[in-house]
């Protein structure tokens, strides 16, 4: 019953008490009309409330408008002093959270084939601005129960805890520009610039995070010798058809087989593993290159993994890695600064920039990484 027909209903009521000459049950129509009452005035509850809702939408709309300019005009003024800084020769400095959070880049900015592995996106960030180098706590045992003794006392078993240092080390990138970036518009120039050093910086991270001997660098998951203990890595001179069973099956303890893991390795690499047959000549992985898989397991392609497929005479090489990225931390302790430079290059048109960012890394779960080491031998 609507609200019109709900007071037609009581007018009729109405009607019918005032008229002596009708017999009529005067409880029931009393019962009804407080019933229509009830109703109406719960209906006009939600009419009142609908309308104040409504008003506080709309001035929720018009604040969310006014601020919205408000942030497009603040944002503008900063790309235009950023810009003007840079002009000037004066560094300007760039919050680091731009640096590894994954982001499109505009082709109008950058028509290059991608230099950056998406590895650095991909593992555990912290941001601790002004922090100094510490360390991470990470279980390296836990203890056995057992019967108690003659005595009454109980076993020890206490786990055993280990400590990762994050070294907060200065990484710097230079680059070089022609001059006829700063003809672009302000917003163009500046997201160039910040573009191309971030491409810098990430390429030396990655290069820490993997190479890195922790002397002045990350300690790299290559070189460390501390939380990774090795004794699970995995020795192979070639790819075969049995190498990522090798890998998957040495990763993680002896009461799982971990599911989470991502395998770190070169394009040549991932190139050997599509070229494997099975003995009818069909495809012996499946390689899914939109979602990154192999056999559905996820991988990462980064040039700092050395090939097992390059023609290496001698020697070892680590070659791939395979482990959670979540037990590889890196954290930030300052935002990037960039800097420019007209006078190295002044007779080419070059401009330089050079950026820097202080930050750490390393491994925080014992073994939490398992290697592919090619030992080639003489």
């Amino acid at each position: 019953m609507t609200k019109e027909e709900m007071i037609k209903r009581l007018e009729e009521i109405v009607t019918a008490l005032k008229d002596e000459n009708t017999e009529v049950d005067t409880e029931a129509l009393e019962e009804e009309a407080r019933g229509l009452r009830a109703k109406l005035e719960d209906l006009n509850k939600m009419e009142n409330r609908k309308a104040l809702a409504d008003k506080i939408n709309n001035d929720v709309i018009e604040a969310r408008k006014v601020n919205d300019e408000e942030a497009r005009k603040a944002e503008i003024s900063d790309i235009e002093k950023k810009a003007n800084a840079l002009k000037e020769k004066r560094s300007i400095t760039v919050s680091s959270s731009s640096l590894l959070t994954p982001k499109y880049q505009g082709k109008e900015i950058n028509e290059k084939f991608n230099e950056v592995s998406t590895l650095i996106d991909e593992v555990t960030i912290d941001k601790l601005d002004g922090g100094e180098s510490y360390q991470e706590a990470y279980v390296k045992s836990y203890g056995t129960g057992g019967q108690t003794d003659e005595e009454g006392n109980y076993v020890d078993a206490e786990p055993e805890f280990g400590y990762a240092d994050i070294n907060k080390v200065k990484v710097t990138a230079y680059a070089e520009m022609t001059e006829e970036a700063e003809k672009l518009p302000a917003q163009d120039y500046v997201a160039k610039v910040e573009n191309n050093m971030n491409i810098a910086l990430k390429k030396k991270l990655i290069e820490f995070l993997l190479n890195g001997t922790g002397t002045k660098s990350f300690m790299g998951i290559f070189k460390n010798t501390k939380e990774i203990t090795g004794k699970n890595d995995v020795k192979i001179d070639k790819i075969d058809n049995d190498t990522l069973d090798k890998i998957v099956f040495s990763y993680g303890g002896t009461e799982d087989v971990e599911e989470d893991a991502v395998l770190i390795l070169s394009k040549e690499d991932l190139k050997a593993f599509a070229m494997l047959r099975t003995t009818d000549g069909r495809k012996l992985h499946d390689i899914d290159i939109h979602n990154k898989t192999i056999d559905k397991i996820h991988y990462i392609i980064s040039s700092q993994c050395h090939p097992v497929s390059a023609p290496d005479e001698e020697g070892n090489f680590d070659c791939m890695a395979y482990g959670s990225l979540k037990n590889y931390k890196v954290t930030l302790f300052s935002d990037t600064e960039i800097a420019k430079s007209t006078d190295y290059k002044f007779k080419q048109g070059i401009t330089c920039y050079r950026a820097s960012v202080m930050a750490g890394g390393n491994t925080i779960k014992l073994d939490g990484f398992v290697r592919v080491k090619k030992e080639v031998t003489p």
